[in-house]
């Protein structure tokens, strides 16, 4: 999106949002950043706050959506693995987080089973509010492995009767047939790729619950 799309974005909300103090505030806060911006690249812009983690642009644009974050950690290619998940709604508020140990394990096969109990996490609190799996989800990952199989391999994959180009099945293939039920049971789980290790405040939490969990039990 270019910066003048953004700006162009940002003033047209603020109608929707007349009367909330909160949205208001948190469009001119990113107003105010993309004006900073001087390049016309596609732009990420999140809202930031001192005291508690960034509200992506995607629950800004639709408040009624809620975002997921997953990321997996691994001691050893195998070894002894862990994952770690937190969920946040469009006020900024953080309504779950969760990690867990498995051994052996691979890095990918954590990436998979973080961003699933994320997911799983989600539709309980989704249920919770008496919402459906209609409503829409943002899953954040560091793993191109996790998107990019979901976004561009599974339909694939699943088409040749779970069979690779090579005709050799997908390495972890139990998990992402799970990954398929999810997909095709949350028609509006959106999955976004975000770089790890970069500063990602909600990456990093994820990252520091795994790793957490994995000290926790000994690794």
């Amino acid at each position: 999106m270019s910066k003048r799309r953004f700006e162009n974005t940002l003033r047209d909300m603020i109608p929707f949002f007349e009367g909330d103090e909160d949205a208001l505030k948190a469009i001119e806060l990113l107003s105010r950043k993309v004006a900073k911006f001087d390049s016309k690249a596609l732009v990420k812009v999140e809202e930031t706050t001192s005291d508690s983690m960034p509200i992506p642009v995607e629950l800004i644009q639709d408040p009624s959506a809620f975002a997921v974050y997953s990321d997996g950690a691994c001691r050893g290619n195998p070894g002894p693995g862990a994952w770690g998940a937190m969920g946040q709604d469009s006020s900024g508020q953080m309504i779950f987080e969760a990690s867990g140990v498995d051994v052996p394990t691979t890095n990918n096969r954590m990436e998979l089973t973080g961003a699933i109990e994320a997911v799983q996490h989600i539709r309980n609190h989704l249920s919770d509010l008496g919402l459906t799996d209609n409503t829409a989800v943002h899953l954040f990952s560091d793993s191109k492995y996790v998107v990019d199989g979901v976004n561009s391999w599974v339909d694939g994959w699943k088409r040749r009767g779970w069979k690779k180009a090579d005709k050799k099945p997908p390495e972890n293939v139990e998990i992402w047939k799970q990954i398929d039920q999810i997909k095709n049971a949350m028609p509006n789980l959106k999955w976004h790729w975000v770089k790890g290790h970069a500063g990602h405040p909600q990456n990093e939490h994820c990252d520091q619950l795994a790793n957490m969990a994995l000290d926790n039990s000994g690794f």
